[in-house]
Formats: C-alpha cells, structure tokens, sequence
C-alpha cells in the first residue's frame, strides 16, 4: 500500500521529475512532470503537491490512491467507518450539512387561468381577445401589477390610448416601478406620442385628473393646427431616439395625418 508520508517527500525532494506521480500510480502526470522539469514549473508543483499530500485526511488519501489495495482487505466495520468518512467529505464538497432539514417551501400562489389565456392570445396578435381574458383576470385579481401593463400594452397596440394610460397609472400605484420598460416597450409606442405622454411622465407615470381627454383630430382640420405639428414633432423625436423603426413612424404619422 502507497503511504502518503511517502508521496509527500518525494513530491518535495524529487518533484522536479514526477516521481511522487509514479509512485502513485499516475504514471501519465509522471511522464509530463519529466518533459518538463527543465522549465522548473514541475518543481513548484511537487512543493504543492507536498503540501497537499500532507495535510489530506488518510481516508481520502486511501480512498484516493489505495483503491485497488483496499478491496477485499479491509474489516467490514473498517469499511462502513471510511464510507461514512467518504460521505462527510463527499457532502461537505457539496456545501451541505450533515443533517440538513428541509426547509418547506411557501405555498405558490394559483395562477390566474385568464390571466395564461389572455397572454397566449396576446402572443398570437389576438389583441382583441387578450384583453376580454385580461379584464377577466382583473376581476379576479385586481391588485396584480403584470396584468395592468399586460393589457395597457394590448390598448396601446389597438391605439386606445385612454385605458392604455388608465391601466398604466394602475400598475404604477400597485408598485410597477419599471418606469425605463415603460418609457421604452415597443407595444407602448402609439402611447408615448400622444400629446399628454410628458404630462403623464412628469405626475410619475400616473394620471391626473381631466388628463385623459384626447383631443381628435378630424381629417378636415388644418394639418398646420398647433396640436397637429406637436404630434408630428414628437413623432419624430420617438424615430430619433430609436423608439420607432421607419414602418411605424409612417404608419402612425398617417394615422395623425388622417
């Protein structure tokens, strides 16, 4: 059997040739050790190795190198001891404790299912049919923040501004604070060029009062009009900032054009 005060001596005094790795069985590191002693890094390796042979536990020093001679030698009760042994160890590795309780889990809460169908609808562009399941889902759970921009999300993109923004400023009083997704979500693009976006911005993503009367513009209405050219200006400062690709820029520059 291989003695790991042996090992360790070697490593220290003829490290340098991987001899310490050939009296362990490591015959392939043995070899590597030899190629390379002149660089002298074999040599600092034998001074680690040495240390390490050292100070490692004779169990895992057995378990490690003595395999083959321990098998059908060793008293059972011996044997159950250094298996009891490996497992600590083995366990410790592991970042466990030996007797670790288990900690229950707090109970998930159920999932809203109109809430899941809506969002399956959102993901195939049916719009429409999202938000019937996600006024469903509100009126089940009215306090869920997602579900508020889930469904403002699904206005914007059929261009209801009104409850887009109502349902916006719910989220944010139930303690939606994402105010950068808000300000960024391409769903939310038709929103954030209305003409009352800064207001809504500056009260903290919420509404005030009277803020929700969108003005419309009629197609008949002088395309020079004040509320006209500032929709079209912040239409263009959403394009510069890369809010809105060329397409959508068009498309809701017609859309205000009439």
């Amino acid at each position: 059997m291989r003695n790991k005060n042996t090992a360790a001596i070697l490593a220290l005094i003829l490290g340098v040739f991987g001899v310490h790795r050939f009296y362990l069985g490591q015959t392939f590191l043995g070899i590597i050790y030899c190629m390379f002693f002149w660089t002298g890094v074999p040599a600092l390796l034998g001074v680690i190795d040495a240390v390490l042979l050292a100070v490692m536990n004779d169990t895992l020093f057995d378990a490690k190198y003595n395999r083959e001679f321990l098998k059908g030698n060793v008293d059972p009760w011996r044997q159950r001891e250094r298996e009891q042994e490996m497992e600590y160890y083995r366990r410790q590795r592991e970042g466990k404790r030996k007797y670790e309780i288990p900690v229950p889990s707090a109970p998930s809460k159920k999932e809203n299912p109109t809430k899941l169908t809506g969002i399956a609808k959102y993901k195939d562009y049916d719009f429409k049919g999202a938000i019937e399941d996600f006024q469903k889902a509100i009126k089940i759970d009215p306090t869920d923040t997602s579900l508020h921009f889930n469904i403002a999300c699904a206005y914007s993109i059929t261009e209801n501004a009104e409850k887009a923004y109502e349902h916006l400023s719910n989220a944010v009083t139930l303690g939606f604070v994402d105010f950068d997704k808000i300000s960024t979500h391409d769903s939310l693009a038709y929103v954030r060029i209305q003409p009352q976006w800064d207001t809504f911005v500056e009260n903290g993503f919420k509404l005030k009062p009277n803020v929700m009367e969108i003005p419309v513009t009629s197609k008949e209405e002088n395309p020079s009009s004040p509320d006209l050219l500032e929709q079209l200006k912040r239409l263009g400062e959403l394009r510069e900032r890369g809010l809105l690709n060329e397409l959508e820029f068009e498309s809701q520059k017609k859309k205000i054009l009439g």
